[in-house]
């Protein structure tokens, strides 16, 4: 290459103020020709998956880092070499970023990604090698059919994990065979349970590799390990504690890195736990005729396409609430010595992920009409399951939703997201015998937990609260009166 020089591609910031991403996936080799534009890797951050483009066009010539390691913002990550003259003393910055949720293109067809990346920090440490794993984790789980569940408001609790799978024997071919179509969060899953993206065979739209093909594919796999060829005498069985299930024969400890989503959602509990002081209080309400409702807003022609269950008139109640208690909905500014009151609801709903525990919240869901609500709710689901929460959805937060009902828990006590004064959990909805109009009738019946911040809710504002998001449950006609 001509007049050719080499310049040094850095790790950026997302945007939100975060020091170090871990390379979960590189696109690219040394030798590979680039364009600018063109994805080269997935990085994962304490937010989100998110794929980083190349900002000129040139040739690979080294990746320094391998996959799994964790490396600060502003450290160089790959090393390209480019026509023209010295390389400038600080790179461009690619443009605004965006969550990894598109299925993947071929290598040969990169251009057409566009950029989702701002620009760089300066990196204050050096990189942190983390141990790569040496086997597939058996106690992994697809945690993202959850989602779908506890936004629902019912649903079971999630199923045991199946076996890890023993990778296949990848196939000899002159030629190299064109990269599996799949989203991120389908990658993971594969990776998470052993599972060879190029081995399935995809039943998605345009090719794209499904969850339901990872998970048929790791049924497909137990089920050959089940059924010994005739010719093949069978290993004899070692002998399994009497106590303990068969998975524990082989491996008796399983040690899990906490990084990403997981780790900025621990220290952030850590911090909330131990800087606001917490109380909660519970409920236990009549929501038989919230149960109704529901059913007959799903026969409503204005809620046509929309997703309608008992969260959406829970989240509802909830806004009612606090438009009557509107101190509710505030937050505590340690260094200004403040309470700050909120003019505004952003909602936060609590949904459970393949990496981790993550709230995205609906943006002024005070000033949503019912249907809009609804609306709102959808995507929030859709972008959830999909993984493309972008880490602006999960910023700004003002009060939040945790639904465990759905894993069959009456109630809980749950922990505040930082910088909110109120979380509302809500348990199981179930059929329990309740004294009505005089009388012992089975009755849908739920408990609530409000657990609020003590140093800006006194126990009377808390109840008030909490009182209101009952009594409208209990009387759905309230949503008329007192909105």
């Amino acid at each position: 290459m001509t007049n050719a020089s080499v310049r040094e591609f850095k790790m950026p910031d997302v945007g939100e103020g975060l020091t170090e991403a871990e390379i979960l996936k590189w696109y690219v080799q040394p030798g590979d020709t680039v364009t600018d534009g063109q994805v080269v890797c997935e990085v994962e951050t304490a937010k989100a998956a998110v794929e980083l483009p190349i900002p000129y066009d040139g040739v690979v010539r080294a990746l320094h880092f391998p996959e799994g390691t964790t490396v600060d913002v502003g450290t160089s990550i790959i090393a390209v070499e480019v026509a023209g003259g010295a390389a400038p003393a600080q790179e461009e910055a690619p443009a605004a970023p965006a969550p990894a949720a598109e299925p993947e293109r071929p290598a040969e067809q990169p251009a057409a990604r566009q950029p989702v990346l701002v620009g760089y920090g300066v990196a204050t440490s050096s990189t942190r090698r983390r141990p790569r794993k040496q086997a597939q984790d058996p106690a992994a789980q697809e945690a993202a059919s959850a989602v779908q569940s506890e936004l629902n408001g019912h649903g079971a609790a999630p199923a045991a994990p199946p076996a890890p799978v023993a990778p296949a024997a990848p196939a000899s071919s002159a030629a190299p065979a064109q990269r599996p179509l799949a989203k991120p969060p389908v990658r993971k899953l594969a990776k998470d349970l052993g599972v060879d993206l190029a081995t399935i065979t995809p039943t998605g739209p345009d090719g794209v590799i499904t969850r339901d093909d990872v998970h048929a594919a790791v049924a497909a796999a137990q089920a050959r390990q089940q059924t010994a060829p005739a010719d093949r005498p069978a290993a004899p069985a070692a002998p399994a504690p009497s106590a303990a299930p068969a998975s524990y024969d082989s491996v008796r400890e399983t040690r899990i890195p906490v990084k990403g989503v997981r780790k900025a959602t621990a220290a952030a509990m850590v911090g909330s736990a131990f800087t606001a002081p917490h109380v909660t209080e519970f409920v236990t309400v009549d929501v038989t005729r919230t149960m109704k409702l529901v059913e007959e807003l799903k026969q409503d022609k204005e809620f046509a396409g929309l997703r309608v269950n008992p969260l959406l008139l829970i989240a509802k109640a909830l806004l009612v609430a606090i438009r009557r208690n509107p101190d509710i909905n505030a937050s505590w500014d340690e260094a200004a010595q403040e309470i700050v009151v909120k003019h505004y609801v952003n909602l936060g709903i609590a949904a459970a992920t393949p990496r981790g525990l993550i709230v995205p919240n609906i943006k002024d869901a005070h000033a949503k009409t019912l249907p809009e609500l609804a609306a709102s709710l959808g995507e929030l689901v859709s972008t959830a399951r999909e993984g493309r929460t972008s880490p602006s959805a999960m910023q700004g937060g003002t009060v939040t939703i945790t639904n465990v009902g759905v894993f069959g828990v009456d109630t809980g006590t749950p922990i505040l997201n930082p910088g909110e004064s109120a979380i509302l959990a809500v348990g199981a909805i179930k059929l329990q015998p309740w004294v009505h109009k005089g009388k012992v009738k089975p009755r849908q019946v739920t408990t609530l937990a409000l657990s609020f911040d003590h140093r800006l809710v006194d126990g009377e504002l808390g109840s008030k609260v909490l009182a209101d998001v009952a009594a409208v449950l209990e009387q759905p006609k309230r949503l008329i009166t007192w909105a």
